[in-house]
């Protein structure tokens, strides 16, 4: 049997089907996530507060988080003009985390900025949540509590407990997707749409909702109602605001891109990139040149490895569309760490090899690594942090 032959449409559901993890089989994993991101969240005070810094200011006002704040109180249509004349639009921004801003500083006292720091904590543990079902469903138990663990200690991990949207995203993506594994149509379909009012990687989700219910529709040979739903349902959201930008721009087909475009955003299949990556290789940057094309062999790695280990179609498709638009996108080259942070899956063969090993020497390989990350952090975000 070849690899390719392994992968599953969706996978096999368990008789009778467990439902999904409540708080009780998924604690343990939610304790571990909590204690990780505590950890992150006091190296990070005690270097800011050595460097001189605010690491509340560092985690709330700072980089695109004052961009989704600016949208909560004062809407869209605000920009900015750069002295080379590029043009920075707030419409670049998708707006469900504003929304989620915007009331919770109605509902409470609360700063837009704040409640994006409640948002990203709440939706952090969801993430965690969600990805531990989806590891736990297909690999079990000591898989989904590592593969959160795993995604807990990234490098740039403590971008799950900023006023960012990738948390938010990734909760709606992993649900989605656990959804998905069980048939859930109209539930999956629902949660991709609100991911693609959440970031523009949103077609990731929606792209694996339209694979699923495709290879569902072919094994069954007929289309049922909630399929149609949840197919239908996917693509609303991100289709919605990008139309609504169209018309604000005045240009119905193009208008988002032309906004993306003004940020030095795009798709040029990575040719930018790799012209990046050569020009540190030839020059005084060769070893963070090195250190780059090191991790996308890494990246490569896991790729492959996830198509070995014969994950389901949808959480291949959906990995893969997430890789692909932060690897091959021209600009912001510091922020693909950040933009791949949605890409859980790719964790999933680490887990599962991990999950082979003792308790003890896993706990000590993930503490390690996660001191190793909070202290990264704390370089990171008092250095040159997120674009």
């Amino acid at each position: 049997m070849t690899a390719s032959d392994q992968i599953r449409p969706l996978s096999a559901p368990r008789a009778p089907d467990p439902g999904p993890p409540g708080p009780r089989r998924a604690g343990l994993a939610l304790a571990v996530y909590a204690a990780v991101r505590l950890t992150g969240l006091a190296v990070l005070t005690a270097w800011s507060t050595l460097a001189g810094n605010d690491a509340h200011r560092l985690l709330s006002r700072r980089w695109d988080s004052l961009w989704y704040a600016r949208v909560a109180e004062q809407g869209y249509g605000w920009e900015v003009v750069l002295p080379d004349g590029a043009v920075h639009s707030n419409l670049a921004f998708f707006p469900l985390l504003p929304w989620l801003e915007r009331l919770g500083s109605w509902l409470t006292p609360l700063a837009a900025p704040d409640v994006g720091l409640v948002v990203s904590a709440l939706a952090s543990l969801a993430a965690a949540w969600g990805i531990y079902a989806v590891a736990e469903r297909l690999y079990g138990a000591v898989a989904g509590v590592t593969a959160v663990a795993l995604w807990a200690v990234l490098p740039v991990g403590i971008v799950q407990s900023m006023a960012y949207s990738e948390s938010l995203f990734t909760a709606l993506a992993a649900w989605a997707l656990y959804a998905l594994l069980r048939e859930r149509w109209v539930v999956a379909g629902l949660l991709a749409s609100l991911a693609g009012l959440t970031r523009p990687v949103g077609m990731a989700v929606t792209a694996a909702v339209l694979v699923g219910v495709a290879l569902a529709a072919r094994r069954e040979r007929r289309l049922t109602p909630a399929m149609a739903a949840g197919a239908l349902l996917s693509p609303l959201g991100a289709g919605a605001y990008v139309v609504w930008v169209g018309a604000r721009t005045g240009d119905p087909l193009f208008g988002y891109l032309s906004v993306q475009e003004g940020w030095g955003n795009g798709f040029d299949g990575g040719l930018a990139f790799a012209r990046f990556i050569g020009s540190l290789l030839a020059g005084p940057g060769f070893w963070g040149g090195l250190g780059l094309v090191a991790g996308l062999a890494l990246l490569a790695w896991l790729c492959a490895r996830c198509v070995r280990q014969g994950q389901p179609a949808v959480l291949l498709v959906y990995a893969g569309i997430v890789v692909v638009l932060a690897v091959c996108a021209s600009g912001y080259f510091g922020s693909k760490p950040r933009l791949l942070l949605p890409a859980f899956p790719l964790l999933l063969p680490l887990a599962v090899g991990l999950a082979r090993w003792g308790a003890a020497r896993r706990g000590l390989l993930l503490a390690g690594v996660g001191l190793l990350s909070a202290g990264y952090a704390g370089f990171w975000l008092n250095g040159s942090g997120p674009p």
